[in-house]
């Protein structure tokens, strides 16, 4: 069905004014009649255009990354004889900010044009286009035409790596990793070992090798390598806490982003990377191992994994973790220390896990609350804002001592330097035999 646009609203004004000059010189209702079959002759021709054949298609969606622009691409055909102007816009769509702006393109007779629409992604997690729709005008302009174009398709929003591409920290953090655990040698226990040496002057006492020595005649100290092939496990704190937004995105996809770098990095290291995700109850479990089908089990699952609006059970969790993981490993648990039933609760856990496992908890500096202490108070509510602000800081503060009185390292950085924090905590722990 055809609708009357902006200029066909102009070229009706001008045939009331062209009747009412004719009626000066001939009847009225001959000057409307004249007038009126003017407009019906143009919009009619009009009409015959717009019907030409014509076709929209999306191209294939791009990969899409959370917070990362992108652009849906549309091909246009016009098979008819005529030139037609084609604006494009596309529906809305969960989990997508999509430009609500037309992409309008001139179409020439018998030719193809192309558009793109702005797209940028909100939410992780996979979600689906419906459909597009055209609106086609002539360079007559009288009449347009609306069509809606059917085109479902699935999309997937994938976890924003964008901090590993910026100057290739990713690489760079894997090259010194490697030449550490190359050579590196630990004195003491544990590790693979590599040689005995003469005891030296700037070694430990606790480190020599009383068995070797007695052999020998003299102290000996033995040398160990740096085992690569160690466990990881990436736990997901999944709860109501991690649902909150710093910015543009919630605690957890920043999370998921960190959790998947330090994936990738424990899998060029020849380490074994496993993950668990929680909140009241276990929401996904990927046991430690390698291989590239491993690394994109790993990715679908942490892609998909969603916040859900309840308390974390970390007894429940830390109990489980202790059951499957049956030999040393480092967990690395991602949550937050909001509150002080929170921060308890994740100090238990901590402690549960410690003594057969190395933990490492990462937090998020929340950008509000820092912004609230440097900021002068002007009014009584600035004064309030700044108190609350201080006060979850000091409680903040009380539970990461806590947390490393207990042998638990902590990264507590910003959610924006979370990534690249996160991986050079990894190469401290690995070059330093931590694990």
């Amino acid at each position: 069905m055809p609708w009357i646009a902006p200029r066909g609203v102009a070229a009706l004004v001008v045939a009331a004014v062209l009747a009412y000059l004719l009626a000066h010189v001939e009847p009225w209702p001959l000057a409307g009649a004249i007038a009126l079959l003017v407009f019906a002759v143009l919009a009619a021709a009009d009409y015959a255009a717009l019907r030409g054949p014509l076709e929209a298609v999306r191209a294939e969606p791009p990969r899409l990354a959370l917070a990362r622009p992108a652009a849906f691409e549309y091909e246009i055909t016009n098979r008819g004889a005529v030139a037609r102007r084609v604006a494009v816009v596309e529906a809305p769509v969960d989990r997508l900010a999509i430009d609500v702006r037309e992409a309008v393109a001139v179409v020439p007779a018998r030719g193809r044009a192309k558009v793109h629409i702005g797209v940028v992604p909100r939410e992780r997690g996979r979600t689906a286009l419906r459909s597009f729709h055209l609106r086609l005008r002539t360079r007559l302009g009288i009449l347009e035409l609306r069509r809606a174009v059917r085109a479902p398709v699935a999309v997937r929003v994938m976890p924003d790596l964008s901090a590993l591409d910026r100057g290739g920290d990713l690489v760079a953090r894997t090259k010194l990793l490697d030449a550490g655990l190359r050579r590196l040698r630990r004195r003491g226990t544990g590790g693979e070992f590599a040689s005995l040496r003469e005891y030296g002057r700037d070694d430990s006492f606790r480190a020599i090798d009383w068995k070797a020595s007695a052999r020998r005649g003299k102290a000996m100290v033995a040398t160990y390598e740096v085992e690569r092939a160690q466990q990881i496990v990436v736990a997901l704190d999944c709860g109501r806490l991690m649902a909150a937004r710093l910015g543009d995105r919630r605690k957890l996809d920043y999370a998921v982003a960190a959790g998947l770098a330090i994936a990738a990095m424990g899998r060029l290291a020849a380490d074994r990377v496993g993950v668990y995700a929680f909140a009241a109850a276990p929401l996904a479990r990927v046991l430690p191992s390698t291989g590239i089908p491993h690394a994109a089990r790993l990715t679908d699952v942490l892609s998909d994994i969603e916040p859900r609006y309840e308390e974390s059970d970390y007894e429940r969790a830390v109990l489980d973790l202790r059951q499957t993981l049956r030999r040393r490993s480092l967990v690395v648990l991602f949550t937050d220390l909001f509150d002080p039933v929170a921060s308890s609760a994740v100090l238990g856990a901590a402690q549960l896990l410690a003594p057969r496992h190395l933990v490492l908890v990462v937090l998020m500096n929340d950008a509000a609350i820092s912004e609230a202490l440097r900021r002068i108070p002007k009014r009584a509510r600035d004064a309030y804002r700044g108190a609350v602000a201080a006060t979850l800081a000091d409680e903040r503060a009380h539970a990461v001592a806590g947390l490393r009185e207990r042998g638990v390292l902590v990264v507590d950085v910003p959610a924006a330097e979370l990534t690249l924090a996160l991986l050079d905590a990894y190469v401290d722990i690995k070059t330093r035999g931590l694990l």
